[in-house]
C-alpha cells in the first residue's frame, strides 16, 4: 500500500473513532457545525431553482405573449385596410352626390365622365375621360368640374375615349372678364411640375387696371367656344406693363384632383 494511502486511512479510522466516542452534546454540535457550514449553499440553490421555475414560467408567458400581439397586429392590419376601403368608398359616395347635385343645378345638358388617364409630362396640358363620339363627345365641347369650374374644351373625341384639352396647357386660350369691371383678356396656362400648384395667366389687362386679390374671373362668352358666366378662378396678383397688365389667377378647379367631369352638350357660347 502507498504510504499516503495508509496515512489517509489511519486518518478515516481515527475519525471514526473519535465520532463514536463522542457525546451526544458533542455529536448535535458536530452535526450543528455541519448543517451551518452547508445551510447557505442549500439556500442558495433553492433559490436558484425557484429564479429558474420563474424564467421558465416568464418565457413560457413571453411566448403566449408574443403569439396574442401578433395576432393584434394581424387584426390591427385588416381594421386598417377596412376604414381604408371605407374612406374610399365615402369619398365615392360623396363625389357621386356631388355631379348628381350639378347635374341637377346647372342650365346646361351635361354629360358626366370619368378621368381614366392623365401622363405625369403633360399633366396640365391633357386629360383622357371614359367618354367617346358614339355617346356625344365632339371637337371642342366645353368641359366642367363638379363645381361648376371651367376645366377645358375636348379635344379629340375617340370611339370610347376622349381627350381634353385642359385650360392650363400653355397653347389654351380662353377670353375672359373680371367681376364688377370693365376688364377683359385672355387666360393662358402656365407650365408646371407635375403635384405642384397650377396657375393660370390672365393676359391683355389695361396697364393701369385696379385689381383687387379674390376678385373673381369668369368666361365672357366672346368666340363662341365657351358659354359666358363660367367660373375661370380669381384674382391673385396684379402686374402693370408698359403695354398691358398681367394677373396670377388661382383656378376655380382643383387640377391635381380631377376625377369626373361634365361636358356640355347643348351650348358652345352665346
Amino acid at each position: 500500500m502507498r504510504p499516503y494511502n495508509f496515512f489517509a486511512l489511519l486518518l478515516f479510522t481515527a475519525g471514526l473513532v473519535w465520532v463514536f466516542t463522542l457525546s451526544e452534546d458533542a455529536v448535535r454540535q458536530v452535526q450543528k457545525t455541519y448543517y451551518s457550514s452547508i445551510s447557505p449553499m442549500i439556500s442558495k440553490g433553492a433559490k436558484a431553482e425557484k429564479f429558474a421555475h420563474d424564467f421558465i414560467q416568464e418565457v413560457e408567458h413571453s411566448s403566449d405573449l408574443k403569439k396574442q400581439l401578433e395576432q393584434s397586429q394581424r387584426e390591427r392590419d385588416r381594421f386598417k385596410l377596412i376604414a381604408s376601403r371605407v374612406r374610399e368608398l365615402e369619398g365615392e359616395n360623396n363625389e357621386l352626390r356631388s355631379a348628381l347635385s350639378f347635374q341637377k343645378q346647372t342650365e346646361f345638358d351635361v354629360i358626366a365622365s370619368r378621368v381614366i388617364r392623365r401622363q405625369p409630362h403633360i399633366w396640365n396640358s391633357t386629360i383622357e375621360i371614359n367618354r367617346g363620339a358614339g355617346e356625344g363627345m365632339g371637337v371642342s365641347l366645353c368641359v366642367l368640374a363638379s363645381n361648376g369650374g371651367l376645366v377645358g374644351r375636348v379635344s379629340l373625341p375617340g370611339d370610347n375615349v376622349s381627350s381634353v384639352l385642359l385650360i392650363t396647357d400653355e397653347e389654351s386660350q380662353v377670353p375672359v372678364r373680371v367681376e364688377d369691371t370693365s376688364e377683359v383678356g385672355l387666360i393662358v396656362g402656365q407650365r408646371t411640375a407635375h403635384g405642384e400648384s397650377l396657375k393660370l395667366r390672365l393676359t391683355y389687362l389695361s396697364k393701369n387696371a385696379i385689381l383687387k386679390k379674390g376678385m373673381n374671373v369668369y368666361t365672357d362668352g366672346r368666340g363662341k367656344l365657351f358659354p359666358a358666366n363660367i367660373p375661370i378662378g380669381t384674382i391673385d396678383e396684379f402686374e402693370a406693363g408698359p403695354v398691358y397688365g398681367e394677373a396670377e389667377i388661382t383656378p376655380a378647379v382643383d387640377f391635381n384632383n380631377l376625377k369626373t367631369v361634365f361636358v356640355i352638350t347643348d351650348v358652345t357660347g352665346d
